[in-house]
């Protein structure tokens, strides 16, 4: 354990110190000398960094509650075929595609969906409003990599559904729908609602896709931390970029916390 213990607190204790202290304190710039503040948290909620907040929580949270259902359908599709190669296939397929991001997943939909992609021209999509450079077509852009790990997510706790409790509905009377309302739902919404944070995370910190696709014109708090860090808008806004980025653990944390307690009341459900 010593060695774990050791790449923990080197890789994620002390940069979780240095953002802590840094989004509390401030430097004079006569002096250089370093005092307590709140005024980078405070400047965290105001203005274009509270609009890149919202606009990071909106886009996250939508995009996970798309690749959500999707990826459940195409989970269920896949358990429910009894075929081992092509359950092989779509979880080898989606392990691959899960971490297929960044620069590349950004050119990839530029050459296909944008203003003079692929598609975009031969379906004359910009004669219809098109755009890939905009709030839904980043969108888009995620739900490549949310939807297989949403798959990867849920066809455990697809797994874990008993086939007597589909026998016993079904010899009651009950329909389909009415084993997935009343049965299956209730069971695998602790596990849904895990798929959900994780979606929601991995949309909410992701900055290479967004920054190569969109660059400011659509405001995200990663870009903000990017663009506050290297002093693209104004300089000195470090310890604002380290206040952002503790609004966004903040976030993920009380995520996690209404995420908890579901998923000890699935486990006794499904183990």
């Amino acid at each position: 354990m010593l060695p774990l213990l050791v790449f923990v607190a080197v890789c994620f204790g002390l940069p979780a110190f240095a953002m802590v202290t840094g989004a509390f304190t401030a430097e004079d710039p006569a002096t250089g000398a370093t005092a307590f503040t709140t005024g980078n948290l405070t400047a965290s909620w105001e203005g274009a960094y509270l609009t890149a907040l919202t606009g990071s929580v909106k886009l996250s949270a939508t995009a996970a509650v798309v690749a959500g259902v999707l990826g459940l359908v195409l989970a269920q599709a896949v358990v429910s075929s009894g075929s081992r190669a092509l359950r092989d296939a779509v979880s080898t397929a989606s392990g691959v595609l899960a971490n297929f991001g960044g620069v590349p997943l950004a050119f990839a939909f530029v050459a296909t969906l944008g203003n003079s992609g692929v598609l975009t021209r031969h379906l004359r999509l910009g004669e219809h409003g098109w755009s890939l450079y905009s709030f839904w077509g980043l969108t888009l852009t995620y739900l490549y990599f949310l939807v297989p790990l949403m798959v990867l997510a849920i066809t455990p706790a697809l797994d874990g559904l008993r086939t007597q409790w589909r026998e016993a509905a079904r010899s009651s009377g009950a329909t389909g729908a009415q084993y997935w309302r009343h049965v299956a739902l209730p069971v695998l919404t602790p596990s849904l609602l895990g798929g959900l944070v994780l979606l929601f995370g991995s949309s909410f910190a992701a900055h290479a896709t967004a920054a190569a696709i969109v660059g400011s014109s659509v405001p995200l708090v990663t870009l903000q931390i990017a663009d506050a860090l290297s002093g693209n808008v104004l300089v000195g806004q470090e310890n604002v970029a380290l206040a952002l980025s503790l609004d966004m653990v903040a976030i993920a944390g009380l995520v996690m916390a209404v995420y908890i307690p579901l998923q000890r009341r699935s486990t006794r459900w499904l183990h």
